[in-house]
């Protein structure tokens, strides 16, 4: 099943609870959380202490990107806050093996992203490992960027490797998604679609969301 799966760094941070209900009432399942730390990424977004005060106003799916350095420090923490899935990025850690099994170890499933310019086949040994892999159609760190246009095709690579040896791998893409590429991302086999500025701009929630599924 394809889900949709809005990133709330483009969410009005000033009522971001009420953001958060609405994206639920809308039948969103599941929230995608960017984290940021200035060294990944040139970008410092949300951490612990929102993604547990957000944690009290939805059951959905909690989604959280690590888009940090040395990301098994925190691992523990961010389960605390109430994340369900946590991905790494492939470039960010020294022991992806390691750090994936160390996230499934506390109940949750583990992904791994791989930023534009990375290979596919680096993780090919991962696949029957992580419950998810995520693509990034842009390169990390802000919003609002354009869709990468060969990440379509990292992205069947990913299907062709999950038929093989995890057919129930989650395929994430992130980054640029809007009405106009959404279609093309789904057919390429993403399953779980994150959408930031597409889902909030103009504060319609309720009608962009609309719009994307029925470009789906």
């Amino acid at each position: 099943m394809i889900k949709l799966a809005p990133s709330i760094l483009s969410a009005d941070f000033s009522k971001l609870g009420e953001e958060v209900k609405s994206l639920e009432k809308n039948g969103i399942e599941v929230v995608h959380i960017d984290v940021m730390d200035g060294n990944f990424v040139p970008n410092i977004s949300l951490g612990i202490p929102v993604i547990k005060s957000i944690r009290k106003e939805t059951k959905m799916i909690f989604d959280v990107h690590l888009m940090i350095e040395n990301p098994s420090r925190y691992i523990e923490d961010f389960v605390k806050s109430g994340a369900d899935i946590i991905t790494i990025h492939y470039e960010a850690d020294k022991h992806v093996d390691r750090t994936i099994n160390y996230i499934k170890s506390f109940g949750v499933k583990a992904g791994i992203s791989l930023n534009p310019g990375t290979p596919v086949s680096f993780i090919k040994d991962l696949i029957n490992v992580v419950d998810m892999v995520l693509i990034m159609s842009v390169n990390p760190g802000f919003g609002g960027q354009k869709y990468i246009p060969y990440s379509s095709d990292k992205i069947r690579e990913v299907k062709e490797l999950a038929d093989k040896f995890n057919k129930d791998l989650i395929i994430e893409v992130d980054g640029g998604v809007n009405k106009d590429t959404i279609k093309e991302v789904v057919e390429a086999g993403a399953n779980y679609i994150v959408a930031g500025s597409a889902v909030f701009k103009g504060g319609d929630i309720s009608g962009n969301i609309k719009a994307l599924k029925e470009g789906m």
